[in-house]
């Protein structure tokens, strides 16, 4: 069977989380080929892979959304759009009006059109925008308006305009535009969509656009409803929604996904990989660990504030961020001049590395996000059988306090951006060896019970064949 694997801002070019996870997925199962359709946010990133492709990757197609700042349109052309398509155009900015996919990817896939900047300088696109803010936004500068909802819609046009590679299924690893691309697939080939939810797409959107200082704020509405506008579009194409936990599963048929399409298959890891790992001598040095993107959604200076207060209260200790830095650079530098400000020692920003090299040196591990699916970071840590210091969002809580299995705690759950309590729980672990050997104990027996890596390839295995079909495998082979 073929398969296209569609990823957005993470493999190949990210390391851990749903990279680790596809990544994983392709190696075991070599009885498939795959394609992967790479979304990136820049262009700079093409084919710098942070992982060696799998022998059954036959291709890899790489798009990338900041090629719109190359497309010049004709201005003031007119195309003669048809009610349907105007709405359509209308129903992408405001939910009081319709939405038609299929309807809208035949428009903008049609050759009348020269590049999808051609229909966001028309007279067409400026009669819809007055229409519009004549309804809704009377209050809103109209030239603004103009070039934020250019911004905002030219990568879209642009990604679905691109030629799609055929396959016999196509999974996407999100919504957003990654699920837009599997709908348009469906639309382009008639082939069924597996969607997989790590985190809730929109959901992370939205925080981020409410911190963001590029949107202005009467346009952060129009911004976060714009995503969740490219999730439903996910949701109503899929044939099946895979998510890990859930609470996700109820957010989900929140938003609109039918309750009938959901299954939930958790995480998983091979506690046999962690055993055995390297660990630091007796040198009395108390070892805190996070395993994470240097990104702001990890809020790595929340981390940093909290070590701050550990490392008053307990000199000898040492933090690790063991993670890449490149992703963006400014929220690194901040990071960097906190660490400064603080007056703060012994931290070690790693950069990408071997995570099995670190992991049995530490004696505490920490995360702090402030949006979460079901980290595999934490999976790791407790296969490796040490405690955490985790923020409650996505399935942190789940994952360190089960549910209702008799194990018991391996670790805290703290609330985001509470740097004073993520150090009194840090503290309470450094101070007791026997509170993070029981803790460590009941990681490794939880993650054994209930989060094989084994079953999470037996579960896509299963899907991959119901929805492809072996009959359609046959076909695809005899062709």
């Amino acid at each position: 069977m073929k398969i296209c694997m569609i990823a957005e801002g993470s493999y190949p070019y990210i390391t851990g989380g749903v990279s680790s996870w596809i990544h994983s997925i392709i190696n075991q199962m070599p009885e498939h080929e795959f394609v992967i359709y790479a979304i990136a946010a820049q262009k700079k990133q093409a084919g710098k892979f942070k992982y060696t492709l799998p022998g059954n990757v036959v291709e890899v197609r790489e798009i990338f959304l900041d090629a719109y700042l190359d497309e010049e349109g004709a201005w003031g052309k007119r195309f003669r759009l048809t009610p349907e398509q105007r709405t359509n155009i209308l129903a992408l900015l405001s939910d009081e009006y319709p939405m038609d996919w299929d309807g809208l990817f035949r428009m903008l896939r049609n050759k009348k059109f020269r590049n999808a900047a051609d229909f966001l300088s028309s007279k067409d696109f400026f009669d819809i925008l007055e229409e519009l803010c004549q309804k809704q936004y009377k209050l809103v500068p109209f030239t603004e308006m103009f070039w934020t909802v250019r911004s905002m819609l030219l990568p879209l046009f642009m990604t679905i305009r691109q030629d799609l590679p055929e396959a016999d299924l196509y999974h996407s690893a999100s919504t957003g535009y990654a699920g837009v691309i599997a709908a348009l697939a469906k639309h382009q080939y008639g082939k069924p969509i597996l969607l997989t939810e790590h985190g809730i797409y929109s959901r992370e959107r939205e925080e981020e656009i409410i911190k963001a200082d590029w949107v202005k704020g009467y346009f952060k509405d129009l911004w976060i409803e714009y995503f969740y506008r490219l999730s439903s579009c996910a949701y109503e194409a899929s044939d099946q929604v895979v998510t890990l936990f859930n609470r996700n599963k109820e957010i989900e048929i929140e938003l609109g996904c039918e309750a009938s399409k959901i299954r939930i298959i958790p995480n998983g890891v091979n506690t046999a990989d962690y055993a055995d790992l390297p660990v630091s001598s007796d040198d009395n040095i108390i070892r805190i660990g996070a395993i994470v993107r240097v990104v702001p959604i990890k809020d790595i200076k929340t981390m940093l504030q909290s070590f701050a207060l550990i490392k008053q209260e307990l000199p000898n200790t040492e933090f690790y961020v063991m993670g890449p830095y490149e992703e963006d650079e400014q929220y690194y530098g901040e990071c960097l001049q906190l660490v400064e400000a603080l007056n703060l020692e012994d931290v070690y920003f790693t950069g990408s590395v071997r995570i099995k090299d670190y992991l049995g040196r530490m004696d505490v591990l920490m995360l702090t996000s402030i949006s979460e699916g079901q980290p595999l970071a934490i999976l790791e840590g407790m296969a490796s059988a040490k405690p955490f210091v985790a923020t409650n969002v996505g399935s942190c809580k789940e994952l360190l306090s089960g549910l209702d299995d008799g194990i018991g705690e391996a670790g805290f759950v703290v609330p985001v951006m509470h740097y004073e309590q993520l150090a009194q729980a840090a503290i309470r672990l450094c101070k007791d060896g026997k509170l993070r050997e029981e803790m460590g104990r009941n990681a490794i027996e939880r993650v054994q019970r209930h989060y094989r890596q084994e079953e999470v390839i037996r579960n896509y295995r299963g899907l991959y064949q119901s929805l492809g079909g072996e009959r359609k495998w046959q076909a695809s082979a005899l062709n």
